[in-house]
């Protein structure tokens, strides 16, 4: 069983958000992904009701290059605008080829 080292880019964000992200994650090398919904508690409070919005939880498994423009990208529009968290975690895959 050969398995590749890649990353796991997690971002929580405003649903909204969700196809502009996606369009974006996909433009800088993402090739895939996944979204459900999420919710909780951070630096801006409990978004508790619908007329706020849901939150969604979109994860990629990238090259760390991928993953690296990924955040820049979030760091330089999102972050300071919207309710945007992101991380990065280390991950071993089989199919690594499917990622890159």
């Amino acid at each position: 069983m050969a398995l590749v080292s890649l990353k796991l880019v997690t971002i929580i964000a405003e649903a909204y958000l969700e196809e502009r992200l996606v369009r974006e994650i996909k433009q800088l090398g993402a090739k895939g992904y996944t979204i459900t919904s999420a919710r909780g508690e951070g630096s801006r409070g409990v978004r508790a009701s619908e007329w706020e919005g849901n939150n969604i939880r979109l994860e990629t498994i990238a090259s760390p290059a991928v993953a690296e423009k990924i955040l820049q990208r979030l760091a330089e529009i999102y972050f300071a605008n919207y309710a945007v968290i992101a991380y990065v975690e280390n991950v071993e895959v089989m199919r690594g080829d499917k990622y890159t």
